[in-house]
């Protein structure tokens, strides 16, 4: 059986890297280095962080540009909206879509150091 239960962002500064995303999702990593920080949700979910300088095979310039996002589900919309004080004004990260409702609910963006793209969501089941 095939699981999807990692994902892997590539980052400048590892360590400052995981000294922000320790801030925001309030867990301490299970492995720490300059190269390589690894989060384990509760759900099991993983979050590595690589050091884009030294991940293998190498990318190139282009490849390296992030795109997509990570997004993290909440229970309710007023937990989306605590998320959206707590990290716009506590981290850093920088806030570019503050809490609207979408086409798939409720939800705000974020832009870590590295550019990389973070929703919190939470979604609203069809009628």
């Amino acid at each position: 059986m095939l699981y999807a239960d990692i994902s892997i962002l590539y980052v400048s500064n590892v360590i400052k890297s995981a000294d922000v995303y320790t801030g925001l999702f309030g867990i301490t990593p299970v492995e720490k280095s300059p190269t390589f920080t690894l989060f384990v949700f509760e759900n099991v979910f993983k979050l590595g962080l690589w050091s884009c300088y030294t991940v293998e095979p190498g990318v190139n310039q282009i490849a390296s540009i992030p795109s997509g996002e990570i997004v993290f589900t909440v229970q309710d919309k007023p937990e989306v909206d605590t998320l959206y004080q707590a990290w716009g004004t506590q981290h850093q990260v920088t806030v570019i879509q503050k809490p609207a409702q979408l086409d798939f609910g409720y939800s705000f963006a974020v832009l870590d150091p590295d550019g990389h793209r973070l929703r919190v969501c939470f979604l609203e089941e069809e009628a």
